[in-house]
């Protein structure tokens, strides 16, 4: 069961990720599956997408760490990482 965390975090990339790929029906989309390849989103509305959750978040998501942010467990679980951690 997802933790209230889990779940803000969770409406909040879906937030982001409905302004940048409207079309999409975000319900649908499994917490494992690759988000750019699901949604068909290329590498500049991805980049849009992590600018969005580092200004949410106020985290500081590296370069290094994109190719870790493949699907939206990846990111619930990266952003916390980030939290406990500040």
């Amino acid at each position: 069961m997802a933790t209230a965390s889990e779940i803000a975090i969770k409406e909040s990339i879906f937030k982001l990720l409905g302004n940048i790929a409207p079309e999409a029906d975000l319900e649908s989309l499994d917490d494992n599956e690759d988000i750019r390849q699901t949604l068909g989103i290329d590498s500049f509305d991805f980049l849009n997408l992590l600018i969005g959750l580092s200004e949410e978040f106020k985290i500081e998501i590296p370069e290094a760490d994109y190719g870790k942010l493949i699907s939206l467990k990846d990111m619930i679980t990266y952003i916390i990482k980030l939290n406990k951690a500040t």
